[in-house]
């Protein structure tokens, strides 16, 4: 390769945006269905920068740095789709019947294009001049390098493309299986606790749940089973035997409805005060990182020297214009939300307090999530937590202005209110989530940052088209717990866990119900774990930790979604274990990786795509065969089913993984 080929890569390409947006859309749609069944979503840049170098690999001219392109486009659908951790939250307090398309778009364009904004001056502190592991940055920049840069490389991106495959389509069956009634979609366990308590333990026959244990790593699983512990193994048994089900109430009935109303709020008090002190934390580095690129850029500017293409980002002043200029759309989309109803005479003060909202805490929400996931990866980052306190803030901001004239119908706009700006806010932290760890992957395969923050505002545009309409599909087919769903389909509405949570907290501020003893039994338990977690670093020299959020988030999502999680995790660390001293053991780690993202992607589709059949045929369960299995029987065979799948596949990976490195 000439030297013009190395200062100058081929990067931003035709074919390589339309990939980029080709994979966003697809990974968007999986994205939304996961975040609104289990409350998790998952990294897209590995998955994406496999697809891409197995496609380009086509060309002969294509460059690492154009894949990276094309991973950077795509991950902004692991990221915006969080979004629905709040949107449904609109359908739940009964302000929309339906999803509307262009408010949808508009909070997630607009945010998304914040978070990329205020993403750009924290680069070199965050990125290039910092120790941060950025893990998942790190590990896609891996793939990128193996893949497109060795024969060994080529073969190991054909391989990784199968893996994707093979998860994709042995998740997708076993999700026929339950939607055809022959595999339980469910196995669960629940007895009574002495006289009167309960409690019990749910697992989903969920490929795409084990595959994200598999990708969080011991740790968090680790975290998350303690989690459960304190759930199921103390909280449920103790406030089950405290409140004596009625006469006729079974211990599954009983339970279940003791964690929903009481231990989930403690849970949130337990990711509330454990995300705020892991905020406050960051204060120091997040201030030291922002002095450290503003003398940076003030020493360029002085000397006049020539700033290498690897660290080149979008001006500054363009940053600041561009961030200027979008408080102009987020204005008028505030102002349309109000337009026509109760806080319409309050529509100047509640748009104005919006806007600066939205400014100040993007800001800090985009640094804090950024440095997080430098430090413990993207998929692991507090966004729940930063969602938490959002919406708190938000909700406690317009309720002062609308104090003046409260009412029922003015205490309901305001909450739908605050769950609007919050889903801006929110859409701006998850975007700066995902920049800083797609600029590392850069940083280390020689990109150019400012093209790849062009490509992640190509990749947000394309994600807040694709947000609006799967989420309408979904409503329309199944409705979300806790909505009316009068148009819905199925008499099986998805959980939407987070947006459970923080449509109930801006309903308990603004109403003045907030049940704050239960969140505050909650923040003394995250107290409790985050001494455990200092002290269990400090002892083992930051071997060792129990992320608090990680136990606070499985206190709080239900024991069928975790207990999966926590399997996978705990797979996929003995995997890994058993490769780790392996010629290919670095190759049949990235292929599990694969596999396991192909878990994901595959089971979320197919429910995507059995939403449309629902909406289409008009029937709740159109897949659905009658048989003559009973509860138990469906319970074994996914049981089954899942055991060969997953040992069948790992034992692939082993496999694949010696055959590519010979």
């Amino acid at each position: 390769m000439n030297s013009a080929a190395l200062s100058n890569p081929r990067e931003i390409t035709i074919r390589g945006i339309f990939l980029g947006i080709l994979i966003t859309l697809v990974f968007t749609a999986a994205q939304v269905y996961l975040g609104l069944k289990v409350g998790l979503t998952f990294a897209t840049s590995i998955p994406a920068a496999v697809i891409s170098m197995a496609l380009l690999s086509a060309f002969k001219n294509a460059t690492i740095q154009e894949n990276n392109i094309v991973q950077t486009i795509a991950s902004a659908a692991g990221t915006l789709a969080s979004v629905i951790f709040v949107l449904p939250g609109l359908l739940m307090v009964g302000w929309w019947a339906h999803v509307p398309f262009w408010p949808t778009f508009g909070a997630c364009a607009i945010g998304g294009v914040l978070g990329v904004m205020y993403t750009v001056p924290l680069r070199r502190a965050l990125v290039s001049q910092s120790t941060l592991p950025y893990p998942e940055g790190v590990a896609a920049a891996e793939v990128l390098k193996v893949g497109t840069a060795t024969r060994e490389g080529a073969k190991e991106g054909k391989a990784g493309l199968q893996a994707v495959l093979l998860g994709a389509i042995a998740s997708a069956v076993m999700a026929l299986g339950a939607a055809a009634k022959v595999m339980a979609a469910e196995l669960t366990f629940y007895f009574r606790t002495g006289a009167a308590g309960a409690t019990g333990i749910g697992a989903a026959g969920s490929l795409a749940l084990i595959g994200a244990g598999h990708l969080m790593g011991i740790t968090v699983g680790i975290a998350m089973l303690v989690g459960l512990v304190i759930a199921w193994g103390m909280l449920v048994p103790l406030l089950t035997s405290l409140a004596p089900a009625a006469a006729g109430v079974g211990a599954e009935a009983h339970a279940l409805a003791i964690w929903s109303k009481e231990v989930r709020m403690i849970g949130a008090g337990v990711i509330g005060v454990a995300a705020i002190i892991t905020l406050a934390g960051l204060a120091k580095p997040i201030i030291g990182g922002l002095k450290s690129a503003m003398d940076t850029a003030r020493r360029a500017k002085l000397d006049g020297a020539v700033i290498d293409r690897t660290e080149q980002d979008i001006p500054i002043f363009m940053v600041g214009l561009v961030t200027l200029l979008a408080m102009v759309p987020a204005g008028w989309l505030l102002a349309s939300f109000l337009q026509g109803g109760p806080l319409a005479e309050l529509a100047l003060p509640l748009v104005a307090v919006g806007v600066g909202y939205i400014l100040v805490a993007g800001i800090f929400a985009a640094a804090v999530c950024g440095y997080m996931a430098g430090l413990i990866g993207s998929s692991n980052s507090p966004v729940s937590g930063i969602a938490i306190l959002t919406i708190l803030g938000a909700a406690l901001t317009v309720g002062m202005v609308g104090r003046s004239v409260m009412g029922p119908e003015v205490a309901h706009a305001l909450i739908a209110y605050a769950l609007f700006v919050t889903t801006v806010v929110l859409a701006v932290a998850v975007i700066g989530n995902d920049n800083l760890q797609d600029l590392k992957t850069g940083q280390l395969v020689n990109a150019t940052p400012w093209k790849q923050q062009v490509a992640l505002l190509i990749g947000v545009f394309a994600g807040s088209c694709v947000v609006p309409p799967v989420l309408e599909l979904l409503n329309h087919a199944n409705g979300f717990v806790g909505a009316p769903n009068l148009d819905s389909i199925s008499d099986q509405p998805l959980a939407a866990p987070q947006a459970q949570l923080i449509s109930t907290l801006a309903k308990g501020v603004i109403g003045g119900k907030l049940e704050w003893d239960l969140l505050g039994y909650g923040a003394l338990i995250g107290l409790g774990l985050v001494l455990i977690n200092f002290l269990l670093k400090k002892s083992s020299n930051d071997k060792y930790s129990l992320p608090p959020l990680g136990v606070g988030l499985a206190i709080y999502l239900p024991s069928a979604v975790i207990t999966p999680v926590v399997l996978g995790a705990v797979l996929g660390y003995y995997f890994e274990k058993s490769v780790g001293n392996s010629p290919a053991g670095e190759t049949a780690k990235r292929l599990a990786v694969l596999i396991m993202s192909g878990f994901i992607v595959g089971e979320s589709l197919f429910n995507v795509a059995l939403a449309g059949l629902i909406v289409v045929s008009g029937e709740g369960e159109p897949l659905a065969i009658a048989t003559s299995l009973t509860e138990a029987h469906t319970m074994l065979i996914s049981l089954v089913v899942a055991v060969f799948v997953v040992t069948g596949l790992y034992r692939w990976a082993g496999k694949r993984g010696k055959e590519v490195a010979a």
